[in-house]
């Protein structure tokens, strides 16, 4: 064996958030754009010239999502198993939303009318909006917990069914997660926009990233100042030598400000959602400058640490029970076999490294600047 399992059991918690990163940084970035159709865009032949920047991109930006999907069915199968159990509506609305992508960036162009064009557009928004805000939504629950337990057959339980237990994840915090993370996707989105388009229309998206930009960071040091009051779990001890049950058989406690025990324990990471504040800053000043090669940079590396300071803030707790603490799942306790995570690691260590290559140069061969001139003309 490569690793022994503690240390593979650390290496895939990072190497599925760096998946979820990539995703955010790469496939939210799409969204965002199209998100900015409307708001950014005066007509159809602009709305087509900012879709035709993200075409050629967004359905291998998608494998950065059933990439990381897939690693967790495989590395945390009790996480996929007790996420698909409570949150299967919430999932099925972001899958719902998902399928219209593919049928607008098709079927749009198969039309004539201004309303066809039109509609087609607004699904794409839809489509890009809402898997945007859920995925801010579904941090913010992890961040507070979530109402499951597993009884000793493990199974897992949540309480309530479809709309009861649909409606609570909904709540003010999670909400304020949630547009955390439409708003920091739209300043990517924004300067993306920018780096691609014609002055005519990256000029109304400077104003766009400023504000979105400067908009993340004040909501994300409210949602700081608010997560900050609330009550976090901490792991005491794994189960006991011999025990049945891996994961309810451990000792885990509830305290005060949990949510920031692991930074007053390890106070260098406080460095992390630092980086996090600045650069989003730097995004928006970048942006407003017009200067959007270092705005997406900043930018980048800002999503790239916001989710950095949420995982800090959970470890090693991966889903957070607010009903039975012992019952919370842990990078510990979650994980497949030490035989699966050291075989996965070797196909990682084979294919990331093609995939990055492939992705770099499909964005290398579709470079330049788009306008709505040359949409009306080809």
């Amino acid at each position: 064996m490569l690793f022994d399992y503690s240390t593979l059991q650390a290496i895939w918690w990072v190497l599925i958030g760096l998946l979820l990163i990539g995703f955010a940084v790469t496939n939210g970035m799409d969204m965002a754009v199209s998100t900015l159709l409307f708001p950014i865009c005066r007509n159809r032949a602009e709305r087509s010239a900012v879709i035709s920047t993200i075409v050629p991109h967004w359905d291998g930006n998608q494998v950065w999502l059933i990439t990381a999907g897939g690693a967790i069915f495989a590395a945390w199968p009790e996480v996929y198993a007790a996420a698909f159990s409570g949150l299967y509506w919430a999932m099925l609305l972001v899958l719902f939303a998902i399928w219209l992508r593919p049928l607008a960036f098709d079927y749009r162009n198969h039309g004539e009318s201004e309303r066809w064009f039109r509609n087609w557009d607004l699904a794409l928004t839809v489509g890009s909006l809402v898997p945007m805000l859920i995925f801010g939504v579904a941090f913010g629950n992890l961040l507070q917990g979530l109402p499951f337990w597993a009884d000793e057959n493990m199974r897992w339980h949540y309480d309530g069914y479809f709309l009861s237990a649909l409606l609570p994840l909904l709540n003010p915090f999670a909400i304020l997660c949630g547009i955390i993370s439409v708003l920091m996707l739209l300043t990517q989105g924004a300067l993306w926009i920018q780096l691609r388009l014609e002055e005519s229309i990256a000029v109304r998206a400077r104003k766009v990233s400023f504000i979105c930009g400067i908009a993340t960071v004040v909501l994300f040091l409210i949602a700081g100042i608010i997560s900050y009051q609330m009550p976090g779990l901490q792991y005491d001890a794994p189960p006991e030598m011999g025990s049945y049950n891996l994961i309810t058989g451990k000792t885990v406690s509830v305290i005060e400000h949990g949510l920031f025990a692991n930074y007053a324990r390890v106070p260098f990471i406080v460095i992390v959602p630092v980086i996090a504040v600045v650069c989003m800053v730097m995004a928006a000043i970048y942006g407003l400058k017009g200067r959007a090669a270092r705005g997406i940079i900043y930018s980048s590396v800002g999503i790239a640490f916001t989710i950095i300071t949420a995982g800090a803030a959970l470890f090693p707790f991966l889903m957070p029970s607010t009903i039975d603490p012992a019952s919370s799942l842990t990078v510990w306790d979650a994980t497949s076999s030490h035989f699966t995570l050291n075989v996965m690691l070797y196909v990682v260590i084979v294919l990331l490294p093609i995939a990055l290559a492939y992705t770099v140069y499909a964005y290398y061969r579709m470079w330049g600047r788009a306008s709505a001139a040359d949409v009306t003309e080809h």
